[in-house]
């Protein structure tokens, strides 16, 4: 298994924008460097990246939730 974290303070987004698809869905293959979420910081926008290829377990946030650095977005069981 593997984490990805939140590099920085903000608000976690699963999706590009308001009304788009998700980057990706619990159960979806993820490349290593794929981007899976972003948080925003003062109308700042950082692509979350999976550091490792797999499938995404779990998803520890909810959309719009406030995430700190360090904290645990996504859970992905490497293959």
């Amino acid at each position: 298994m593997g984490n990805v974290i939140s590099p920085l303070p903000g608000i976690f987004y699963r999706k590009p924008g308001p009304g788009k698809e998700p980057f990706a869905e619990v159960g979806d293959p993820v490349e290593a460097g794929q981007t899976i979420g972003i948080v925003e910081i003062m109308k700042q926008f950082t692509e979350v990246q999976s550091d490792v290829a797999g499938t995404i377990a779990s998803f520890e946030v909810a959309d719009g939730d406030m995430v700190n650095p360090g904290d645990t977005l996504v859970v992905v069981s490497e293959v």
